[in-house]
């Protein structure tokens, strides 16, 4: 059975910090890509940021490029977001997703085959 763990979200404080984990299993982790999405209330998932299978290629979306960090221990099955200076627009439900298709350019939903329950993430100001 494929699963995607997220944990690590929780409520923090404009200009705190958090820190997500994705555990993986049921799946060759090695030969995916992972993704962070997230998703506010009323809004459209969006990607986040994403980390191809040997860890070498990131992208990030605009909106966090320079404050989030991605990373994968692939001996662990887990990828992890680090996020700093967070701010109130960051609130939101946070998914991590699996896939075989990595792009420098984009990050998009339809481009993930497996997908975990969210964890939420509340930034007050």
């Amino acid at each position: 059975e494929v699963q995607l763990q997220a944990s690590g979200g929780g409520l923090v404080q404009s200009g705190g910090s958090l820190r997500l984990s994705c555990a993986a299993s049921g799946f060759s982790f090695g030969d995916y890509a992972i993704a962070w999405f997230r998703q506010a209330p009323g809004k459209e998932r969006e990607g986040v940021s994403s980390i191809g299978s040997s860890g070498s290629n990131t992208f990030y979306a605009d909106s966090v490029k320079g404050r989030f960090t991605i990373a994968r221990d692939n001996a662990k099955n887990t990828v992890y977001l680090q996020m700093n200076s967070l701010k109130p627009e960051d609130t939101a439900v946070y998914y991590c997703a699996g896939g075989l298709y990595y792009s420098d350019y984009d990050l998009l939903p339809a481009m993930f085959d497996y997908w975990g329950q969210g964890t939420q993430v509340t930034v007050s100001s």
